[in-house]
């Protein structure tokens, strides 16, 4: 069997790495661009609002006395109640502890501005990834799927966004990109 590939639109020319283009851009990359872009800022805005919340117990998943500007403890009640399976005890041993907090606190915090500007995806794409797979782990087996959960896909959200270069479009990735710092370590971008 023999790979077909479909014809370049009329008007194109094909690019080195072997893309289509039109314009000077991937075809339909214009769209795509767009679609990366608002799933990013969807999902910074899912971290950012989490992060929020249990700041400052707005009452959507943290009433104001358990907020964390009032002391309490944005990791002990998943921790504590939540967990399940192989690492339950893991889990549990740091439950509501003041480094533990802080941790995942900075960890939402960073990955919402990180994903609502569109800079430093690549360090947001490892710690995001991280996060979701602690997450992920927490609560093993899954309740409503032998092994899929949102916190997977999550993460393989957060390597695509990297991998695309989804903070240039919507975002400050291009501007971030040609930062001095950034240009000597490419880590950062």
């Amino acid at each position: 069997m023999t790979a077909t590939t479909r014809p370049a639109p009329q008007g194109s020319t094909t690019a080195p790495s072997g893309a289509v283009t039109t314009g000077g851009s991937p075809t339909g990359r214009g769209a795509v661009a767009y679609v990366w872009a608002g799933l990013r800022l969807a999902l910074g805005w899912v971290f950012l609002w989490a992060f929020l919340d249990k700041m400052f117990g707005w009452g959507f998943n943290t009433a104001s006395e358990n907020a964390w500007v009032n002391g309490g403890s944005p990791t002990e009640g998943f921790l504590t109640f939540g967990t399940s399976g192989p690492f339950e005890g893991f889990y549990q041993s740091f439950a509501g502890a003041a480094w533990a907090d802080f941790m995942f606190m900075f960890g939402l915090a960073g990955l919402g501005v990180a994903l609502m500007a569109g800079i430093a995806l690549r360090i947001a794409a490892v710690g995001g990834t991280v996060l979701m797979l602690m997450m992920w782990s927490a609560s093993l087996p899954p309740d409503t799927n032998p092994f899929m959960t949102s916190h997977l896909i999550y993460a393989g959200l957060f390597i695509a966004f990297a991998l695309v270069y989804a903070g240039d479009t919507l975002g400050f990735g291009r501007a971030w990109s040609r930062m001095p710092l950034v240009q000597r370590l490419p880590w950062l971008r």
